[in-house]
């Protein structure tokens, strides 16, 4: 029986498929607010549900079932190219034919001569995900001092480490509880120079933030936390299964805040297999 995450993946789909001609295939957030609305989820963490358990983005699934239904319409009607570009989403019927061509091999007109077809694959993604202790915690609000970065997510210590600079200036490591990093976009659908994040350390409320940083508060309540180890690298792959596995068999509902890392050692001390690191999912 399909669980509620997988009916919401199905509804996504099938509202691509009734609106063909929308301006649903790039991956811009002003559509995915839409999709999102369908889905009815967050529209902080919805795209990474659909991409970890479908395995391609919202573009390339609008792609995908624009060029299913255009290959549909050639075999079973004798509409023209042109008006059946036009029906499924694209500008021109030069751009339909080159889109087609490259993705099923030959021409709209040869294809509509063969007169058969392929249906697309709807299937949630497979594979082996690492997999780590999860637990459900409910988090007090949390309050950092932190640098904005923009850019690419795998750039921003260079951040901590302006942020540390500062810290280590003033002597102020002892009023700190760890670093922490807060990611607010999807990097499958944003492009990585736009990447919003935030860089800080955790302080108390007293704490007064020193110039050059900012206070930013992560608010209270429930989360998912993977307790993860080894690399920063595989954190990829720790949030394709939270997002794509461990959500939809736990039965828990995202809430719209961000998600985030709290760092629990240092690389520069640590090997990278030893690296600790807590991700925070907000959920409802």
């Amino acid at each position: 029986m399909p669980n509620a995450y997988e009916k919401r993946m199905i509804r996504v789909v099938e509202y691509i498929y009734q609106n063909p001609a929308g301006d649903l295939s790039l991956d811009k957030l002003d559509k995915l607010d839409k999709l999102a609305e369908v889905a009815a989820m967050s529209r902080f963490h919805w795209h990474r549900v659909f991409v970890a358990m479908t395995g391609e983005t919202c573009g390339q699934a609008t792609r995908r079932i624009r060029l299913h239904k255009a290959a549909i319409m050639l075999v079973q009607t004798d509409m023209q190219i042109a008006k059946i570009a036009g029906k499924c989403g694209y500008a021109s019927a030069q751009s339909f034919t080159r889109t087609f061509s490259d993705a099923y091999g030959t021409s709209p007109g040869q294809f509509r001569k063969r007169g058969d077809f392929a249906a697309p694959l709807f299937r949630t993604k497979t594979g082996e995900y690492p997999m780590f202790p999860i637990e459900i915690q409910t988090s007090d609000t949390r309050r950092l001092a932190a640098l904005a970065h923009t850019g690419p997510y795998a750039e921003i210590g260079s951040r901590f480490q302006q942020m540390a600079a500062i810290i280590s200036a003033r002597n102020l490591w002892p009023h700190t509880r760890g670093l922490v990093g807060i990611y607010y976009d999807d990097p499958s659908i944003v492009d990585a120079k736009d990447l919003k994040s935030h860089a800080g350390v955790l302080v108390a409320d007293g704490f007064e933030i020193p110039e050059n940083l900012e206070e930013v508060v992560l608010a209270a309540g429930r989360m998912a936390v993977m307790h993860f180890k080894g690399p920063y690298s595989g954190l990829t792959a720790a949030y394709d299964y939270l997002y794509g596995k461990w959500l939809a068999e736990a039965g828990e509902e995202l809430r719209n805040a961000p998600s985030f890392e709290v760092y629990l050692n240092d690389p520069m001390e640590v090997k990278p297999d030893d690296l600790l690191t807590d991700i925070y999912i907000p959920i409802a």
